[in-house]
């Protein structure tokens, strides 16, 4: 009986755990961006958490989380300075930006 996620993985086929090793090889990338990020903009935790208006241990569970808002994804993503862009990817016609859905301010 497996007693840990390791032992749980070890179990599925071979292409399946090569997909999870690079899943969470990505997120862990785009976490450490992020933690460079806001170091190199000498954005402090308490500075991004009082910005957005939550505590930090909310700011710990939205940065944890893999399904956000769009506009608290780009509010997040403002606070730190930059701008958000979203792109739909079809694989028989060209990409296209959605530029209404991140325009809209909150109301």
């Amino acid at each position: 009986m497996p007693k840990n996620l390791s032992d749980i993985i070890a179990n599925f086929p071979p292409e399946r755990q090569n997909k999870i090793k690079k899943r969470s090889e990505q997120l862990i990338a785009e976490y450490r961006i992020l933690q460079d990020i806001q170091k190199a903009r000498k954005l402090t935790r308490e500075h991004l958490s009082d910005s957005l208006g939550i505590s930090q241990d909310s700011l710990d569970q939205l940065e944890e989380q893999t399904d956000l808002f769009l506009s608290t994804l780009r509010n997040y993503v403002r606070e730190m300075g930059g701008s958000l862009q979203l792109i739909a990817k079809f694989p028989d016609c060209p990409s296209v930006e959605l530029t209404g859905l991140l325009d809209r301010e909150d109301t």
